[in-house]
This record gives structure tokens, sequence and C-alpha cells, in this order.
């Protein structure tokens, strides 16, 4: 078994709420304002989209990871505000083992803590595991990160560990790593059942 996946496929995943489709050069003009007016966004990432050409290095590097097979990045539309709130992806995405990363995940301060997140994370978890027929969902994150390993943990992630020092960060220094994740039968053993209960 591999991962039933094809980056040259458009995937849209939405429900009620929130409309995920594949991140194309054209959102640059809907990102931009984040870009600008909100750098801290970025804070905790390994790779930065602050700024104009941040933002446009950001989008080319997600676009060419699709073209590689190795990433499949999304643009996340609000659908009650009607406006565009940031951005998502599936990354080291290793069909062999069955496997994929969720992360580069970002929204707009406003979209944050309106429940939005967990709305993209049930339609991304939901596609992985059920869609592509994926075994295991990784996520990562700046081990001093709080506020994005407690949404992680509310979700169903398990702690797995610290990779310590293993990537630096854009302002300097070395960030350690928690990793985290949800396996195939612990999404059909409650996992599902209590994110649906959340939403």
């Amino acid at each position: 078994m591999t991962l039933n996946f094809n980056p040259a496929t458009d995937y849209i995943l939405e429900d009620d709420r929130v409309l995920l489709r594949p991140l194309k050069q054209a959102d640059l003009e809907f990102l931009l304002p984040f870009a600008i007016n909100e750098p801290d966004t970025w804070k905790y990432s390994g790779i930065s989209a602050k700024g104009e050409d941040g933002m446009k290095n950001y989008i080319n590097a997600a676009i060419n990871g699709r073209a590689d097979g190795k990433e499949y990045p999304f643009v996340v539309f609000d659908k009650q505000l009607n406006e565009y709130a940031g951005s998502t992806r599936f990354y080291d995405i290793q069909p062999a083992n069955q496997t994929l990363q969720l992360g580069y995940t970002w929204y707009g301060e406003k979209f944050r803590g309106t429940g939005l997140n967990k709305r993209c994370k049930f339609l991304l978890l939901q596609f992985a595991f059920e869609n592509l027929l994926g075994e295991r969902v990784e996520f990562r994150a700046d081990a001093r990160n709080e506020r994005s390993i407690a949404a992680m943990k509310s979700i169903g992630c398990k702690p797995e560990g610290i990779l310590r020092s293993n990537m630096p960060l854009q302002d300097g220094g070395r960030r350690d790593s928690i990793v985290l994740s949800i396996l195939k039968d612990e999404w059909e053993d409650g996992v599902k059942e209590n994110l649906i209960k959340k939403l």
C-alpha cells in the first residue's frame, strides 16, 4: 500500500465554515496584508513570510514543493467572514510509508481562537486518513510555542518527544522542535469523534 496521493490533482476541502484549496501564485494579493501588517505571525517559524519579498518566496517555495511531490499547500478561506485567513500544508509526504506531516499553518490575528483552525484540521485529517489512506500524520512545532502545542493536543495529537536544536531560526540561533502525531487507528478509535464534538 502507498498513499493515494497525486500532487497534480487539485484537492478542495470544505464545510459550511471553511474552504481549503490549492495555493497558487495569484494568492499573493490575499495573503500580502498579513505579511506586511502582522510580521509576528512567523515568530516561531523556520520559514518566514514577513514583508512582500518574504511572502513571495514563501508561496514560491510551497508551489515548488508541490511540483516536486513533497508538499501540498492550501490557502484557507473563511466562508463565514468571506475573507482569506491564512495557509496550511501537507509536507514531508512519504507515499511508500503512508505518512505525511501537517504544518506550515498560520492564520491572521482576527481568525485565531475562532474555531477556524479546528475546522481546518478536521478536514485535513479526515482527508489524510480516509482519502489518502495515510497511516500516520505528524506535527511539529517550536518547543517554546505553547499556544500551538496546546492546539495540537486539543485535537488529539500525542507528544512523542523533542528534536533538540534541529533547525535554524530566522533571527539567528536554533530551535528545539516537539514532535506529535495521530495514527490511523487513533483517528478511527476516538480522535475523529472527539474532534467533531469540538467543531
